[in-house]
C-alpha cells in the first residue's frame, strides 16, 4: 500500500480516536455537571439552621424598677417593642439601641389602674390585664413613610381593638381574650379555680346597625388546680392544663353553651403543665411541663368512622433541662420557640420533630418573642437587656422522616405517607413525602413493562427466527417508526380516546386476557393438525401468522360480546359499583391499565428493535449446527439463539425500563395524577417525572417545594443511573457466560 495513503489512514484514525474520546468525556462531564447543578439546588434543604446575634439593647432600668411585662419585634427586625410596667409602649431601634418613641396606654375603666399581666396574642397585638380586673387589647401599627431623599421611616400608632369591664367576681388569676369583628371572647380563671367565659356576639342588620349579645358561662369545676390556659386565635376553642398533668378541651363555638370535648391525662407521672400555646392553624396544641418535656396534641377520632374526637399526643419534641416557662409559636409555619426556667431557648418544628436551634445567653432570659416572619427572635434577660438574634431557618419542615417516612399530620387519624404541596390557606401544613411518588414511578413502570416485554420479545423472536425475510423488511421498520410518535400524542389518545372506551369494557378486557392466550394455543394446535393436509402445506413458512390472525380476532370479538353478559351475571350489571362496594376499591378512569397500554406502546419499539438485532446477529453457524444435530426450530431458538442473544435482549429491556421510568407526558396526561400508595391496577398514581412537570410552575423560586422538586430529579437521576449500572454489570456477566455475540 502506498505510504501516503497509509499515513492518511493513520492520521484519520488518530483524529477519529481523539474526537470520539473528547466527545465521550464531554458527555460524561455534562452528565456529572447536571447532577452537581441539581444537587446544589437540593443541598440547602439539609442545611442546619443558624442564629446570629443581631443586637443587645440596654433598657436602662434600675434593679428596683419592675420588669417589662411584654416584648415583641416588628417583621423587619428594626423596631423592638417593650410594654413597660409604667403602662407605656417603648420603641427601640435595633440598629442603635436608642429609645425612639414612647406611647402611653390608658386604662379602659379606672384611671389609676396599672397593668399586671400582658400577653402577646398575635404579631404586635397585646392583651393587657389591669389591676382593677378590666381587660383591653392593644394593637401596634407601623406606618411606613418616605422623606424627600427616599429614606424610609416609620410612624407608630397604638389602637385599642376592644376592652372588657372588670368581672363582679373580683380580679382573676389569669385572663385571656380574643377580639374578632363578629365576636369577642374573654376567659377568666377565678380565685376558686373556676373558669368564666364571656362571649359577646356582634350581629349586623341590612342597614349596618350592630347589636351586641353577651353570653356568660361558668365551666364545670376542675378537680386539680389549673396551671395553664390558652385560646385559639378565633376564640372558638379553650384548652386548660392542670397541676396533675391533665388536659381539658372545650368547644366555645356555640355562644353560651361551652362543650367539654376532651379530658385526658397528658403526663403519665402527674407532672404539672406549665405552658401551652396554639400552633399556627389552631389545630395543634403544644404543651410544656415542669420536667422540661414538650409535646403537641390535636383531636383524633376515637374510632374509625366515628365523629367523636379526643385530644391525642402526636409529636414529642426535644426536652429541656428544666421546667418550661413560655412557648411562642411562629406566625409563619409550624415552628415554635420555648423558654425554660434556666433561661435557655429551644427552636423546634412540630411536623418534622426537628430540634433546630438551642440558644444560651450569659444571663438567663425571662421573656421571648418570635418575629412575625420567623426570621428573628427577641429575648429579655434577667438584667433588663434585650437580646436579639437573626434566625436563618429556611426549610424547618424537611427531614428524612418527612421526605420518606410516615408522619402524623394535622386532622389525620394516623401517620401517613402523603404528598400535598399546597392548600387554600396560609396555615397549611406542607406534606412533602416523596414515597408515594417513588411508588407511583415504580408502579406505572411495572405495569407498562408487564405489557411491553412479552409482546416485544415474542415479536422479535418470531420476526428474526420464524418470519420470512420479506416480512421482516416491512414489519421491523414499521415498529421502529412507532418510536417516533410523540409522547404527547400517545398520552392524548390514551386519556381522551382509550380511557373512556376502557371504562365501558373492563370485563371484556379481562376476558380478552384469558381468551387471547387460550385461542392462540388452540389455534396453534389446530394448525399443527391441519398441516397434515396437502393443500395447507402450501402455506409458505414464515406466514403462519396469517392463519392464526383470524383466531385472535375471534377471541377479541368473543371478549367484547361476552363482556356485558359477564358484567350482568356476576357484577349485577355494574362492575365499577361492585368493585367499590364489594372489593373496596374505587375505579379511576385514568388508571394503571391505561398506563400499561399507553406507556407500554411507547416502550415496545425500543425493546423490540434491540432484541431483534441481538437475535439476528447470532452467528448462523450456531443455528445450523443445532438443526443438524436434530433439534427443532423452537428448541434451537430456546436452547441456542436466546442464550447467545441474552446480553443484548437484557440491554434492550433495561433501556426500555429507563424510558418508562423517565417518561413524563404520557403519565401526566393518562393518569389521575393522584399521589397515593395503592397497588391496585384500577387506581392512578403520580410518578416523580410528572410531579415535577405539574408542580414546578407553581413552586416559589428557592422555596421548600422548589428544592424538593429538584431533590425528586436527583432521585430520578440516581434511580436510572443505578438501573443502568446494574444492567451493564448483568450484561457483562451474560456476555462472559454465553459468548460475545
Amino acid at each position: 500500500m502506498d505510504k501516503k495513503v497509509l499515513r492518511r489512514i493513520k492520521l484519520r484514525d488518530r483524529i477519529a480516536r481523539w474526537v470520539i474520546t473528547i466527545g465521550g468525556m464531554s458527555i460524561i462531564a455534562s452528565v456529572i455537571l447536571i447532577l452537581l447543578l441539581i444537587g446544589n439546588v437540593t443541598l440547602p434543604l439539609f442545611q442546619e439552621p443558624a442564629a446570629v446575634p443581631l443586637a443587645e439593647i440596654d433598657l436602662g432600668k434600675s434593679p428596683k424598677q419592675p420588669e417589662p411585662l411584654a416584648i415583641d419585634i416588628d417583621e423587619y427586625l428594626e423596631n423592638a417593642v417593650v410594654f413597660s410596667a409604667a403602662s407605656a409602649f417603648e420603641f427601640y431601634a435595633t440598629g442603635t439601641g436608642a429609645l425612639i418613641d414612647t406611647i402611653p396606654v390608658a386604662p379602659p375603666k379606672t384611671p389609676t389602674a396599672i397593668p399586671i399581666r400582658v400577653t402577646v396574642d398575635a404579631p404586635l397585638t397585646f392583651s393587657v390585664q389591669w389591676n382593677d380586673g378590666s381587660l383591653s387589647v392593644e394593637q401596634i401599627r407601623f406606618l411606613p413613610q418616605f422623606d424627600a431623599d427616599g429614606k424610609r421611616t416609620f410612624g407608630r400608632q397604638v389602637l385599642r381593638k376592644g376592652s372588657f369591664d372588670p368581672p363582679p367576681e373580683g380580679i382573676p388569676l389569669q385572663s385571656l381574650t380574643r377580639m374578632e369583628s363578629d365576636r369577642q371572647v374573654r376567659v377568666d380563671l377565678l380565685a376558686d379555680n373556676r373558669l368564666k367565659v364571656t362571649q359577646v356576639i356582634v350581629e349586623s342588620d341590612i342597614f349596618g346597625n350592630e347589636e351586641q349579645t353577651e353570653h356568660v358561662s361558668f365551666l364545670a369545676n376542675v378537680n386539680s388546680a389549673i396551671s395553664a390556659l390558652t385560646l385559639d386565635h378565633h376564640g372558638l376553642a379553650l384548652y386548660a392544663g392542670t397541676a396533675d398533668g391533665s388536659l381539658l378541651h372545650w368547644d366555645l363555638a356555640e355562644a353560651g353553651s361551652p362543650k367539654l370535648l376532651s379530658h385526658v391525662s397528658a403526663l403519665n407521672s402527674n407532672h404539672r403543665i406549665t405552658a401551652m400555646a396554639m400552633i399556627l392553624g389552631d389545630i395543634s396544641l403544644v404543651v410544656g411541663d415542669d420536667q422540661g418535656r414538650l409535646s403537641t396534641w390535636f383531636p383524633v377520632r376515637v374510632e374509625k368512622g366515628a365523629s367523636e374526637k379526643r385530644l391525642t399526643r402526636i409529636h414529642q419534641l426535644a426536652a429541656h433541662d428544666s421546667a418550661i416557662t413560655a412557648i411562642t409559636p411562629s406566625r409563619r409555619d409550624k415552628s415554635l420557640a420555648s423558654l425554660d426556667a434556666h433561661g435557655s431557648i429551644h427552636l423546634d418544628h412540630m411536623t418534622s420533630e426537628r430540634h433546630l436551634i438551642t440558644l444560651e445567653n450569659p444571663q438567663p432570659l425571662t421573656r421571648i418573642s418570635l418575629a412575625p416572619r420567623g426570621n428573628g427572635l427577641i429575648g429579655l434577660d434577667a438584667e433588663g437587656r434585650l437580646q436579639l438574634w437573626s434566625i436563618s431557618n429556611p426549610h424547618p419542615e424537611i427531614s428524612l422522616k418527612t421526605l420518606f417516612g410516615k408522619v402524623w399530620y394535622e386532622s389525620y387519624d394516623a401517620p401517613a405517607l402523603v404528598w400535598q404541596s399546597s392548600s387554600g390557606s396560609d396555615d397549611f401544613e406542607p406534606k412533602l413525602s416523596l414515597t408515594p411518588l417513588i411508588f407511583g414511578t415504580l408502579k406505572g413502570t411495572f405495569y407498562a413493562m408487564i405489557f411491553a416485554i412479552p409482546i416485544a420479545l415474542y415479536g422479535a423472536i418470531y420476526i428474526s427466527q420464524f418470519g420470512s425475510s420479506r416480512m421482516r423488511q416491512w414489519i421491523k421498520p414499521g415498529v421502529e417508526v412507532m418510536a417516533a410518535i410523540p409522547s404527547v400524542v400517545i398520552g392524548f389518545l390514551a386519556a381522551l380516546w382509550f380511557a373512556p372506551k376502557l371504562e365501558k369494557a373492563v370485563p371484556a378486557l379481562f376476558l380478552a386476557i384469558v381468551f387471547i392466550p387460550l385461542a392462540l394455543v388452540l389455534g396453534i394446535l389446530l394448525w399443527q393438525w391441519l398441516r397434515r393436509y396437502q393443500p395447507l402445506k402450501t402455506v409458505e413458512r414464515g406466514y403462519e401468522f396469517i392463519a392464526i390472525a383470524p383466531v385472535l380476532l375471534l377471541a377479541i370479538a368473543a371478549s367484547i360480546t361476552l363482556g356485558p353478559l359477564v358484567e350482568q351475571w356476576f357484577f349485577a350489571g355494574d362492575f365499577k359499583l361492585w368493585l367499590f362496594n364489594d372489593a373496596g376499591t374505587r375505579y379511576d378512569p385514568r388508571n394503571c391499565i391505561v398506563i400499561a397500554f399507553a406507556l407500554g406502546f411507547a416502550v415496545i419499539p425500543i425493546i423490540f428493535t434491540i432484541a431483534e438485532d441481538s437475535l439476528s446477529n447470532v452467528p448462523s453457524s450456531l443455528k445450523a449446527a443445532s438443526l443438524a444435530l436434530g433439534a427443532s426450530r423452537w428448541q434451537t431458538v430456546w436452547r441456542v439463539i436466546l442464550p447467545s442473544a441474552l446480553p443484548g435482549i437484557f440491554a434492550g429491556i433495561m433501556i426500555g425500563l429507563g424510558r418508562a421510568i423517565g417518561e413524563t407526558m404520557i403519565v401526566l396526561m393518562a393518569t389521575g395524577n393522584t399521589p397515593i400508595i395503592d397497588p391496585s391496577i384500577f387506581n392512578g398514581m403520580r410518578p416523580l417525572s410528572s410531579n415535577i412537570a405539574v408542580e414546578i410552575p407553581e413552586a416559589p423560586f428557592g422555596g421548600t417545594l422548589y428544592r424538593v422538586l429538584f431533590l425528586s430529579s436527583v432521585i430520578l437521576f440516581v434511580l436510572t443511573f443505578a438501573l443502568n449500572t446494574v444492567a451493564e454489570v448483568v450484561r457483562q456477566r451474560l456476555r462472559k457466560k454465553y459468548g460475545r455475540f
